[in-house]
């Protein structure tokens, strides 16, 4: 019998590459993707109407912060695109699905029955909840950039100026809309979960130009070595991310024997595998979004005729300034308490416990039931505060290598290297998959 050798097992990733876009239906998925994704981009650079150009360049060249969400979009808000708001609205409202889920009785049994008829409802549910998110979000943006200068003639109050504000929320609205359906295109007819691709793609079409200003301002010999220390560190955080989105802990479960007419079933070993980071990014959009609102709100009363109503607006604005040290404080503490927060309501949809004593398994050493229930969240407890301080040290990453480098990182931002990281390792199993039904190597060894 011939032995292969390892290289003949193992093939290079070049060549599994190769053997994923050889393959027709594989290669259709490819190009499907990234034709969608060019759409995308197409988009980014279609502005509504009333913005004055000159004036929003120069708010961002002015406020870091504002860059930083234009990372996120892509570029689309630095152009105040139709789909400057990118899909955030549908974040939220996935987010609020899954926090009403253990809540509303109606969605909690959905949850539980499963299947594709159920995931269609709740998406469906969560596309409604979009809509209004989206015409708020587009009202506020609308009305903070007029206040700025940015936006000429936006009052939706007014008989003079009110279609074309309806217009440009409408544009806004559309835009998000349209974003999600090329999302759920993707992850239709392509490969990897369309909507994490197209904020993917919005944060790396966004990173060449953010790290070209890193690099064009700084000079000497001084800032070489800090644009030096910031690559080591983007390097060490990477690879921190891997592993942390990959580490996990293994509860080995046993199901006991059972004869079913002439047949037995059970008997095996298994075991259940608890993800030390199971929140993901979910904790830090919690987080910047508690820490957006007061100074988003307060932002509305800067203008007030009450002269103490100025004083309290200033004082939020500048006590929740990114620059300072009390906003990154705040950001390491939510970051870690709604890192606990979300694991818990994902745990518990999971339901594992009951799902484990219906179909005969349990751990060794543990009662089934209660007793179980309790072990696994004792477990969780324990492996999920590994998580939430890597989740707060990632999210904090930023502030901590400014402070040492004195380079503005943005192109660290901690959301978006968790995106692509995840992104990029979703996309990479999904592809691996693909090929392994073919009977091929995959990309992961």
């Amino acid at each position: 019998m011939a032995v292969s050798t390892p290289s003949q097992k193992t093939p290079s990733l070049i060549q599994a590459a190769y053997n994923a876009f050889r393959l027709p239906d594989i290669r259709r998925k490819l190009l499907f993707t990234l034709g969608l994704l060019t759409v995308f981009r197409f988009a980014a650079h279609i502005p509504v109407p009333g913005v004055d150009r000159q004036a929003l360049r120069e708010l961002f060249q002015q406020q870091q912060f504002l860059g930083l969400l234009d990372m996120f979009s892509g570029g689309a808000l630095a152009n105040f695109s139709i789909v400057a708001m990118g899909v955030y609205p549908y974040i939220t409202a996935t987010i609020i699905v899954q926090l009403m889920t253990p809540v509303i009785p109606a969605l909690q049994a959905m949850s539980r029955e499963g299947g594709d008829s159920a995931r269609a409802r709740m998406n469906q549910y969560m596309r409604i909840g979009t809509v209004p998110l989206a015409v708020l979000s587009a009202f506020g943006q609308a009305t903070i950039f007029t206040q700025m200068g940015v936006i000429r003639g936006f009052n939706l109050f007014s008989s003079a100026t009110f279609l074309s504000s309806l217009a440009l929320i409408i544009s806004m609205t559309a835009g998000t809309m349209f974003l999600v359906w090329l999302g759920e295109l993707i992850t239709e007819n392509g490969i990897g979960q369309g909507i994490s691709l197209i904020i993917f793609a919005g944060i790396v079409a966004r990173l060449p130009t953010t790290i070209g200003q890193a690099v064009l301002g700084q000079t000497g010999g001084t800032a070489t070595l800090s644009l030096f220390i910031i690559g080591a560190l983007a390097i060490l955080i990477v690879v921190g991310i891997v592993v942390m989105y990959e580490a996990q802990r293994r509860i080995p479960v046993h199901y006991a024997k059972r004869m079913h007419g002439r047949r037995q079933y059970g008997g095996q070993t298994t075991h259940i595998p608890l993800k030390i980071n199971s929140a993901g990014m979910i904790p830090l959009i919690f987080a910047i979004s508690f820490l957006i609102f007061p100074s988003t709100v307060a932002s509305y009363f800067q203008a007030a005729d009450v002269g103490w109503i100025r004083s309290v607006a200033s004082f939020v604005i500048n006590a929740f300034d990114p620059q300072g040290p009390l906003y990154w404080s705040l950001y390491f503490l939510l970051v870690v308490a709604f890192t606990y927060f979300y694991t818990a309501i994902i745990f518990q949809q999971q339901n594992i416990p009951e799902v484990l004593q219906k179909n005969g398994g349990f751990i060794p050493g543990i009662r089934p039931g209660r007793p179980t229930s309790q072990y696994l969240n004792s477990v969780i407890f324990r492996i999920t505060l590994a998580g939430a301080l890597f989740l707060g040290l990632i999210a904090v990453s930023p502030f901590i290598i400014q402070g040492i480098t004195g380079v503005q990182a943005l192109m660290l931002s901690s959301t978006g290297m968790l995106i692509v990281v995840g992104v990029v390792q979703d996309t990479m199993k999904n592809l691996e998959a693909q090929l392994l039904m073919r009977q091929y190597e995959g990309f992961l060894r």
